[in-house]
């Protein structure tokens, strides 16, 4: 019995040595080099990345309206043409010869037109004597009525026929890009013989391109005006070779409706293109940003860390202790990460040291870099 307790003592005494020891260790331990930069404010515009398509904002197809041989061509394939400008030119000879004919017969017209007013007036001044009958008067009238009836139309063939006359002229409807001409000099073309060429305007463009309905009601879209409206977001368009594109642009339309199959919203944004570098069908990337900058809290990327948590940082607390912070990450910039909350501004991150540290370790910070 005896033994037994003096071994019991001694394996207290024991104990309580060790873990006397062991906390003094603690308190002994050397505080920690790191390197730690401190959290700052940065302006940064909000934006969001999609991968959208150019388009004309005009594209038509250009047509005969006449029947009739094509005379001459008065483009270069592929040039740049103005609005009003002469295309094609259609054989005139036929349809200036209806005109004259047309013109011919108002002439007619107006002459039998003229005779029957006189009849008419004629008329009038017998019938109160007696000398024609009510019926001869009417007549009279009947003609008057038919013949001008006749001159109206008279002109409505010389109309028909100006307007015939002038779609033997082919002229663009807007200025742009015309492209290779699918008819000759000498083709007989009509209504009925399809596309001569095609034309699109390049200056500006549109820029399609589809979001989520998160998105959208991220970016505000579901407002009317104001912030958060398509009027406080600008789009950048950025050129496959990863370059911005020079002009700024504009939404200027977005879809009634969700897709069910894709669960996204059409939208448009205008671009001013007066270099024509943005081509109809070319492929870009488009930025939605806000136009007002806001300032948000950016440290450095390696001062990340990842685990079971997510993401967190460590911080020089008060104290010069180690203290680690778990935070919520945002978007990637040039000089660091975005952290949306978990962290404030002026706080001292730790960058360098970190795998010598946990929470609560005293650190110290080193005048130059340290080695990992």
């Amino acid at each position: 019995m005896k033994k037994t307790l003096l071994f019991t003592a001694l394996s207290s005494a024991i104990f309580l040595v060790g873990c006397g020891d062991n906390s003094q260790g603690q308190k002994q331990m050397p505080a920690q080099l790191v390197v730690a930069e401190q959290a700052q404010y940065s302006p940064h515009q909000h934006s969001q990345s999609y991968i959208g398509r150019i388009e004309a904002v005009e594209d038509t197809n250009i047509t005969a309206q006449v029947t009739g041989y094509l005379q001459t061509r008065h483009f270069n394939e592929g040039q740049m043409v103005e609005k009003g400008q002469l295309l094609y030119s259609i054989e005139p000879s036929s349809f200036e010869a209806q005109l004259a004919s047309a013109k011919a017969t108002l002439a007619q017209a107006n002459a039998s037109l003229k005779k029957a007013e006189l009849d008419f007036e004629r008329g009038k001044n017998l019938l109160p004597k007696g000398s024609i009958s009510q019926s001869e008067f009417d007549n009279l009238n009947a003609v008057l009525l038919g013949s001008q009836a006749q001159v109206e139309a008279a002109k409505a063939h010389i109309h028909l026929a100006e307007v015939n006359l002038s779609y033997t002229q082919i002229r663009a409807p807007f200025a742009g890009r015309i492209a290779q001409s699918k008819v000759s000099t000498g083709d007989l073309v009509s209504p009925q013989s399809g596309i001569l060429t095609t034309l699109v305007s390049l200056d500006p463009v549109h820029t399609s391109f589809s979001i989520s309905e998160r998105e959208r009601l991220q970016l505000g879209m579901d407002k009317v005006k104001g912030e958060g409206s398509a009027e406080s977001i600008e789009v950048q368009v950025v050129l496959e070779n990863g370059q911005p594109f020079e002009h700024i642009g504009k939404l200027d339309f977005l879809g009634n409706r969700i897709d069910l199959n894709t669960g996204t919203i059409a939208m448009r944004a205008e671009v001013d293109n007066p270099d024509y570098r943005l081509l109809p069908g070319q492929h870009i990337r488009v930025e939605l940003r806000e136009k007002q900058t806001q300032d948000v809290i950016v440290i450095p990327r390696r001062a990340v860390q990842t685990d079971l948590e997510g993401n967190f940082v460590m911080v020089v607390a008060q104290g010069n202790v180690a203290e680690r912070r778990n935070v919520e990450l945002g978007t990637q910039l040039e000089q660091g990460v975005i952290v949306k909350n978990g962290l404030k501004a002026e706080e001292q991150v730790i960058t360098q040291g970190l795998q010598r540290i946990r929470n609560g370790v005293p650190v110290r910070f080193a005048d130059t870099a340290v080695t990992e």
